[in-house]
């Protein structure tokens, strides 16, 4: 396989094909599959790893002293997008729909029925993708920020590999140091420190005020940034310090125990408001994009151009058609088979899934973020009008839609890559579906690992677990109506509906340098949902990343991303691992 030195050059995708970059990425990928399964239960946060993935990947190989040839640059491309999807099916319901679902009806997939359910939400994204690519990255390039990013990372690992080597030598620190650190707390030589104070009769240790010892939290504030970190503190503000007390004092709330954080019985509360400026603002920014919306769809069916791609570089159009088959025939069976959804809505489920899954991939490659929440909402919606009252199908065919949009974006970005570096997109189809495969394993077991009784574990100080509440507190709506909320929240729900909307249009209507002023309504909202003190630890780790890049951009750009996620990475395994320890051992 050859490397390109001047651009991209026309390959076969069969010269492409590297079974020993996409087992490296694969293998790497159901490792760190655990990182975004254990933050995404803790605070409702996944890191994109394609980064992460590219630099460890050329590490492995450069320290192999053995005579094989060269690990190139396009080997390195086809790992980091096998880590992408690996570590990425924590978005395919391990994180939201499936303990959702636990919570509500006490159901616990068997590990080989959840492994086979993730990956079949993630064929589904995967399989989108494909037909999309000439649309979105050919005829309508967009950026794919993300994309890029790993581009230039992987280019510049080629044209100086000492400092692609310091790189890696730094996150590998961070992470052991990050790891370290977690041991301490789990030894409670590192402890929780309550904030000394009262508000309206109770401490602010019960409102969840104090300072947390996770150093993982941080690294996440530090990846937000200032604006969605301050965002998400300023939510914990109103709700624990400002709603809370209210709230107590009146009743609406239960009191817990006196020596002990409140968190349990005040978000009871609390996730209603937040959960719906989330979803209002998440819903309202996709449709304001309406004309990203319309594009989405054009051009999907243009045919190559002369002297355009030919087909030994696009996918073979028999393994789209076979894939296509396999995967519809999959799900559907799936859905039927594990959880009694009718095939009349599966098949809903699955084409409401198409048309999210594209918008999700324009919007995520116009500005790199991927609307997962809004997208399962839609379906949470049509599905609490079309089955009433049944959660399992109106959960589980809303994580088809989730979870495909997130995969389909992910490999959208991944195919901007392989494009900018000269990968042919069959050769990194084929690796994300060895991804997804790996991920899919390794991160269903972990999951259960975890979580042996999602109904006790989560909503705690120590798995807040917000992307369930939302999907939870969804579903409950569409199946109890409004018996299902706790008193007098209804106006608080009015009242953030519209602050949603508000900060929605701001965000997408009002100038750039006006809209930075005002709070990131989901970020907002997510601070309803999170206790205060890891809010807090987010508002740190977010003006330490402003303040490094005021003190030197030039080693902020180098090196910042890699520090936090190499901190994410460590505490992440660590914790993983103590958990599970401590689970074996009872």
């Amino acid at each position: 396989m050859t490397e390109p030195t001047d651009g991209p050059r026309p390959l076969h995708w069969r010269e492409d094909f590297s079974v020993r970059a996409i087992a490296t990425g694969a293998g790497l990928g159901a490792i760190l599959s655990a990182c975004n399964i254990y933050s995404g239960l803790k605070i409702g946060w996944s890191s994109n790893m394609s980064i992460t993935g590219a630099l460890l990947a050329f590490a492995l190989w450069k320290i192999d002293r053995s005579k094989r040839r060269p690990f190139s640059m396009l080997e390195t491309n086809l790992s980091q997008a096998a880590c992408s999807a690996a570590a990425a099916v924590s978005s395919a319901g391990l994180v939201a729909g499936i303990p959702a679902l636990s919570v509500l009806t006490g159901r616990v997939l068997s590990w080989p029925a959840l492994a086979a359910w993730v990956f079949s939400v993630c064929a589904v994204g995967i399989m989108i993708a494909v037909p999309i690519r000439r649309a979105m990255i050919v005829h309508d390039p967009l950026p794919f920020p993300y994309g890029i990013a790993a581009a230039q990372t992987i280019r510049g690992m080629y044209s100086k590999g000492a400092e692609a080597l310091r790189q890696v030598y730094v996150l590998i620190g961070a992470g052991v140091a990050a790891g370290l650190w977690k041991v301490l707390e789990n030894f409670k030589i590192l402890k929780v420190v309550p904030i000394p104070g009262m508000l309206g009769g109770q401490s602010l240790k019960q409102l969840t005020f104090s300072l947390d010892p996770s150093v993982l939290l941080v690294a996440v504030g530090g990846i937000m940034g200032p604006r969605a970190a301050i965002s998400v503190f300023s939510g914990s503000l109103l709700s624990y310090g400002v709603l809370a007390p209210t709230i107590v004092e009146r009743g609406w709330a239960r009191a817990g125990k006196v020596d002990k954080s409140w968190f349990p019985e005040l978000v009871e509360w609390l996730l209603w408001p937040g959960v719906t400026l989330m979803v209002v603002s998440s819903i309202a920014s996709v449709l304001l994009s309406w004309k990203t919306v319309s594009r989405s769809f054009s051009g999907l069916f243009t045919k190559a151009a002369a002297g355009e791609e030919t087909d030994a570089t696009e996918v073979p159009q028999s393994f789209l058609r076979v894939g296509f088959a396999a995967t519809i025939v999959l799900s559907v069976t799936l859905q039927i088979v594990l959880f009694d959804i009718p095939i009349w809505a599966a098949l809903i489920g699955l084409a409401l899934s198409l048309v999210l899954a594209v918008v999700a991939a324009r919007v995520n490659g116009e500005t790199g973020v991927t609307p997962i929440g809004a997208m399962g909402k839609v379906t949470q919606l049509t599905m609490g009008v079309a089955v009433p009252g049944d959660v399992t199908v109106n959960l589980m065919t809303a994580n088809v839609t989730g979870g495909g949009a997130a995969q389909c974006a992910d490999l959208m970005s991944d195919l901007k890559t392989g494009q900018i570096l000269g990968s042919t997109p069959c050769s990194q189809w084929l690796s994300q579906l060895a991804g997804a495969l790996a991920g899919s394993l390794a991160g269903s077991a972990i999951y259960l690992a975890l979580i042996t009784n999602a109904q006790e574990q989560l909503f705690t100080e120590e798995w807040a677990a917000p992307a369930v509440t939302t999907w939870k507190a969804v579903a409950e709506i569409f199946s109890r109506g409004a018996s299902a909320l706790p008193p007098h929240v209804g106006t608080a729900m009015a009242i953030a509906a519209v602050a949603g909307l508000a900060l929605a249009v701001v965000d997408k209507r009002a100038p750039r340098q006006v809209a930075q002023w005002f709070p990131s309504a989901a970020a907002f909202g997510l601070g309803f949902v999170v206790p205060a003190n890891q809010s807090l630890s987010m508002v740190v780790g977010g003006l330490l990343a402003h303040a490094a890049g005021w003190v030197s951009k030039a080693w902020f750009d180098r090196y910042w991303i890699i520090i936090c996620s190499g901190i994410i990475a460590g505490e992440s395994l660590v914790g993983v691992g103590v958990s599970i320890y401590a689970m074996l051992a009872r």
